[in-house]
């Protein structure tokens, strides 16, 4: 896989460049709530246009349905964008039609533009290979040169993420170079003791990665929304709390394993529960209480991990030489039940690991709760990706930067 460095090298002075971003921010109308992913392809682009490169960056956001929808315009990404690098970011309204041909064939040498969500155009998404390459060969009009620096997208199957490299000259942005450094010492050459936290609502979305690790890791330890899963497969009342019934026999069948193979799944011994589902917008008071993990109470819903959990886990993590981490303890969202999530960010912290957040609502979770950002050996942005790099799965747009 060729880099940004090896692009810079050659020289890209007057080059149009494709760099395909991940832009894909939260917003509250059009007031972005975490520019993480905006920030973290900064490096990528600044190089680009301090070396003279025209540079065109492209992004999804959101779900469109295959056609404009203001909802979910680009717009406040390349506002944001131009504020960070402190220089006018032009704008183009729609994907591959007027306003981006001329908004691209105006950019002056160490310019940069932003043209309007990809999901506008049908094409970006289709299954359809022969729709996918069509407006890849759009796109590709654009530009001389592709850079690949939109990590949290690499496991999409999508135009500008794996047809439109076949098309141009492709790098990997310095982003994406450093995120596969980062997961490759999460699989291939480990430090140990190997510590895995994972969270979230649904077992389901995490049960190909839990089968992977557990010939991997040393310790799982489950936390979330899934966890209830788990303790019920282990025979433990969860009151009304998340469940996944489907999955309960494949979760016994992990318990089984892993006992079998040696590793350490660690499961919170008391819980946070409340009778429901807290307010998340006006968080209101959420009536939490403690009980133990094997016994809740019918009518309440368990919603973090409880305080002898938390210094259970943290001292799983404190000896560890290597943390993956993704996914929340509990809803951090709301200030009764964020204690848990606090506290493995904390033993993240604190540990002489290497720790790596595994992007989505981990990292949503470590800005939100006002910890530092550069205390953690690695933020990713691609949650899904990382995700599905660590099951072993070959990424559609990894795989298109390979020569």
């Amino acid at each position: 896989m060729k880099t940004i460095d090896e692009l810079l090298a050659e020289g890209v002075a007057g080059k149009r460049v494709f760099v395909r971003a991940d832009l894909n921010v939260p917003l509250d109308g059009t007031t972005i709530t975490d520019d993480g992913r905006i920030r973290a392809v900064l490096p990528t682009v600044k190089a680009l246009a301090e070396a003279g490169a025209r540079v065109v960056v492209a992004s999804h956001l959101g779900r469109p349905k295959g056609a404009p929808d203001p909802a979910f315009s680009l717009a406040p990404a390349a506002a944001r964008l131009g504020e960070l690098l402190g220089a006018d970011v032009a704008f183009a309204t729609d994907t591959v039609g007027e306003s981006a041909e001329s908004t691209v064939a105006a950019l002056e040498d160490g310019r940069v533009a932003v043209i309007e969500n990809l999901r506008f155009n049908a094409g970006e998404t289709s299954k359809d290979d022969a729709e996918r390459a069509a407006f890849a060969d759009q796109l590709a009009a654009l530009a001389d040169v592709y850079v690949g620096d939109g990590f949290g997208a690499v496991h999409r199957k999508h135009a500008s993420v794996y047809d439109l490299p076949a098309r141009l000259p492709h790098y990997a942005g310095h982003l994406i170079a450093t995120e596969v450094g980062v997961l490759r010492k999460l699989t291939d050459d480990v430090k140990r003791p190997y510590a895995v936290v994972l969270g979230g609502a649904k077992v389901s979305d995490k049960l190909a990665v839990i089968d992977q690790l557990l010939g991997k890791a040393d310790r799982l330890l489950i936390g979330g929304g899934m966890v209830f899963t788990f303790l019920k497969a282990k025979g433990h009342e969860i009151g009304s709390s998340l469940v996944q019934e489907d999955q309960l026999p494949v979760v016994r069948e992990y318990i089984e394993r892993a006992e079998k193979s040696g590793v350490e799944l660690v499961l919170p011994v008391d819980v946070v529960v409340a009778p429901e589902f807290p307010d998340l917008k006006t968080k209101a008071p959420g009536r939490p209480s403690t009980v133990a993990a094997e016994s809740m109470p019918a009518g309440q819903m368990g919603l973090d991990i409880g305080p002898e959990s938390r210094k259970l886990y943290a001292s799983k993590i404190a000896d560890a030489a290597t943390v993956f981490w993704n996914g929340p303890m509990g809803v951090f969202e709301h200030p009764d039940f964020a204690e848990g999530t606090k506290a493995v960010a904390q033993a993240l912290l604190d540990s002489q690991a290497f720790t790596v957040v595994g992007g989505g609502d981990s990292a949503a979770a470590v800005r939100i709760l006002g910890f530092d950002e550069n205390a953690f050996g690695h933020i990713s942005t691609g949650g899904g990706a990382s995700l599905e790099y660590l099951e072993g799965k070959t990424l559609p747009g990894l795989a298109a930067l390979e020569d």
